[in-house]
């Protein structure tokens, strides 16, 4: 089975990005064991380059069995688009800032990451950095509803003969 390449976008690469990369890592393991990923995430901007994940975002993973602890920020480059097949974007304003970059043949599909949570009215994922707990652990429901919608796809198009880009 080919490797797929997903990458997660947000604006800093500190709350929301990680944590999608972490969840959708340690899911895949659990309940798609099968298919062959390469996780990582991004941020649109340089604000956090080599710090690591909001000290919220690390404690609210944890508290649900996610470790972000290892993970650094970077920002998103034109070449992440050749070297990956999905880049998810957290919200309107990253999927605007990510496509300025997009190169005229991407290897990847550029999608918000909620596109995989059909059953969630949200589009955006909402950036939990100026609230509370409360806020953190909505963005691991969500990303726990997106990632399992993104596994089912995956699984889906490896099961159909197509390889796991659909």
């Amino acid at each position: 089975m080919t490797e797929t390449r997903v990458l997660m976008v947000c604006m800093g690469n500190i709350c929301r990005s990680p944590t999608a990369e972490a969840v959708l890592r340690a899911l895949a393991a659990r309940e798609a064991p099968r298919l062959v990923l390469a996780i990582d995430s991004a941020g649109t901007h340089d604000y956090h380059i080599g710090d690591p994940p909001d000290r919220r975002s690390i404690a609210a993973a944890r508290a649900r069995g996610y470790d972000l602890s290892a993970l650094r920020a970077r920002q998103l480059t034109a070449q992440d688009f050749q070297r990956f097949d999905y880049v998810l974007v957290a919200d309107t304003q990253n999927m605007e800032e990510a496509s300025e970059l997009l190169p005229a043949n991407p290897r990847a599909r550029l999608q918000r990451l909620l596109d995989f949570a059909p059953g969630q009215p949200l589009r955006d994922l909402p950036d939990p950095y100026y609230g509370g707990p409360p806020d953190f652990e909505r963005v691991i429901d969500l990303c726990e509803q997106a990632s399992r919608g993104l596994l089912q796809h995956l699984q889906s198009a490896a099961d159909d003969g197509r390889g796991q880009r659909a």
